[in-house]
Parts: C-alpha cells; structure tokens; sequence
C-alpha cells in the first residue's frame, strides 16, 4: 500500500489520484516529493499533443495556460500523496492564478520540469509558487491557489 511518504508517483500513481486523462492529463511523473512541501513534475512535450494542432501550425508551441494547468497537476500530485488519496476520491479546482510570467518558448521535443512548492495551507485551501523549467531556464512561473476536494469526505 501507498503511503504519505512516497517520494515519486509514476503514470499509473497519477491516475490514481487526479482524475485527468488524455489529452488534458498534463504530467508524465512527479518525483523529488517532499510531502506536503514540494515536488516536482516531470512533462515530456510531444509533437502528438492536441494543442499543437492550432498553436501554432509550422510553429508549435505550448499554451502558457497548459503550463501552468500542468504545474496544478504537479502541486495535486503532491498533495494527494501527502493526505493519502491513491485510489480515493479527490478533486482540486483552481481559485486563482497570480504573477504569471512566460518567458521562453516550450515546443516539442522539451522536458518541461514543473517546481512546485507548498506557500501555505489552511485546511482545503493551498497556495503554491510553480517554475516551469526547460534545460535549467525558467521558462514560466506562476502562484496560484486551488481548493482541495475531498469528494463524499465533506
């Protein structure tokens, strides 16, 4: 059995603790959890994503608003290990989204490494900083807050 003190979760992990599926589920792992603190989200960006289809067509980019949706996916990855959610129910919305800085391109063929990292916490409510690094640079960062779910638990 799972446990708070996992220090990584896989694909099949994810799947088991945010309800996200392709093409929205935007995270391939998280390692380096420090529950309850920080982890970090690891996206392989591919050429095959929806997306790149329209954004742009001869010059794909990845959305701004798809990186940070991939940090929150990172930060709820994190946090549902940290209360034990694999295989419970849980959602995670987003209450707001500040400072959102983009400052490099994300395109296919980039490991976008997602830093995100616990500012504070009162009861549901989280409030995380995320980098979105590519080759040691940051390419985007953001704060935001979500409200954590714990669905048929409230």
């Amino acid at each position: 059995m799972e446990s708070k003190h996992m220090t990584e979760a896989d694909l099949d992990i994810i799947q088991r603790i945010i309800p996200h599926r392709y093409p929205f589920l935007l995270v391939d792992k998280v390692i380096d959890v420090d529950p309850g603190k920080s982890a970090v989200g690891i996206k392989n960006v591919t050429m095959n994503e929806p997306h790149f289809q329209g954004h742009f067509p001869g010059a794909p980019i990845m959305p701004g608003v798809m990186i940070i949706e991939a940090m929150a996916q990172s930060a709820a990855v994190m946090v549902g290990l940290w209360l034990e959610m694999v295989d419970k129910p849980l959602l995670v919305y987003f209450m707001s989204v500040d400072n959102g800085k983009f400052r490099q391109k994300v395109v296919p063929g980039d490991v976008l490494e997602l830093h995100v990292t616990v500012t504070k916490a009162r009861g549901m409510i989280w409030k995380f900083h995320g980098d979105a690094i590519v080759n040691g640079n940051i390419v985007a960062e953001a704060d935001f807050t979500a409200m954590i779910d714990l669905q048929g638990e409230g």
